[in-house]
């Protein structure tokens, strides 16, 4: 398994970040800097990327488009692509599924579901939690002999299986390394790991990611998925 420090699609802007912060205020201003670089590099990127989801063997095609403040997502099913369509503006995002030519919004007690019986939910695969607001910084710890800030990330919703989401960023590029997501009772649901980066004009994307998910209560692990990505082609674009 290789790590490398590159700038995943997550985190293509590069921040110089202060390691230790002297207020809550300053904190959470700071996190909330740290975090805009990663959104800004999510929906500011004009990159399309297609690849796997994987678990024991089976592989589900996917998709993730990102056209500035749009982030269209995919995945086969059934012979057809399920596609749905993401907005975003700031501490806000409204999620909505295509359907037959008609974008319908997309009901929150279904963002917690599994897609294709894979460790990923329709909430992992927009990386929704990215847009919650009022961030806070929860310390420094290393993640892959790397210097990460710890970032608390509080759902602002009852919708969706987390309540709280921690993630951690490189100090000196602002990668994305690790997500923990966590119930409403502080239980650990799901960790993701951001394995390999691969280069793709003059920024480096994401290739690999493993989701994985754990017994409530424990640190047991019970399934875990692939998440894969190839390099673009440059003449394809848009969904198809």
């Amino acid at each position: 398994m290789t790590t490398r420090t590159h700038l995943p699609i997550f985190a293509a802007v590069a921040f110089a970040y202060t390691a230790i912060f002297s207020t809550p205020a300053k904190a959470d201003k700071a996190a909330e800097k740290i975090l805009e670089g990663v959104r800004l590099s999510a929906t500011l990127q004009q990159n399309s990327l297609t690849g796997n989801l994987r678990k024991k063997g089976e592989r589900i095609p996917i998709g993730l488009f990102l056209r500035g403040e749009n982030i269209q997502f995919q995945f086969y099913k059934k012979k057809e692509w399920q596609k749905f369509h993401m907005r975003l503006k700031k501490n806000n995002f409204d999620l909505f599924e295509i359907v037959n030519g008609k974008t319908i919004r997309f009901p929150d007690n279904k963002l917690s579901q599994p897609i294709m019986n894979t460790d990923l939910t329709y909430e992992d695969l927009a990386f929704r939690f990215l847009y919650w607001p009022n961030p806070k910084i929860e310390g420094t710890e290393t993640i892959k002999t790397q210097k990460c800030h710890k970032i608390r990330l509080t759902n602002p919703s009852k919708g969706g299986s987390y309540g709280i989401v921690y993630i951690w960023v490189h100090q000196k590029f602002g990668a994305l390394m690790q997500v923990s997501g966590y119930n409403r009772e502080g239980q650990l649901m799901k960790r993701f790991h951001v394995t390999n980066t691969m280069k793709v004009g003059d920024v480096q994307t994401l290739e690999k990611m493993n989701v994985e998910t754990y017994k409530t209560g424990t640190q047991k692990v019970t399934g875990i998925t692939y998440m894969e990505f190839e390099k673009p082609k440059p003449i394809k674009k848009g969904l198809r």
